[in-house]
């Protein structure tokens, strides 16, 4: 099953509700993703310009942009961003028809 990225930046008032009411948002995030046919493999808070960072299994882009519409139509985050992920063999894949197909192009000069 193809994995996603997702990340997201917290709105201050979905960080004074976690502040005035602790609780660990991984259950909820979770149960989301399984009832929407995916898997949440991990989930951070993180330091730095975003809040959380998920990795996430799922069937395919469209399961993982329902999701994504359900989290965004909350409030609860001010931006958000979903990178559809690749393995390394995918990469080399990748590379590979790369490799196949750059005598095609003509770069602008």
């Amino acid at each position: 099953m193809p994995h996603y990225m997702f990340q997201a930046r917290y709105t201050s008032d979905a960080m004074k509700a976690m502040m005035a009411n602790p609780h660990d948002r991984e259950a909820p995030a979770r149960a989301l993703i399984e009832a929407a046919g995916g898997k949440l493999l991990s989930m951070y808070f993180m330091m730095g310009q975003e809040d959380i960072v998920a990795i996430v299994e799922a069937p395919d882009d469209e399961t993982v942009g329902a999701v994504s519409m359900i989290i965004g139509a909350s409030g609860a985050f001010s931006s958000g961003a979903t990178t559809k992920l690749m393995t390394t063999a995918q990469a080399v894949t990748v590379m590979e028809k790369a490799k196949a197909g750059a005598a095609a192009y003509t770069p602008p000069n």
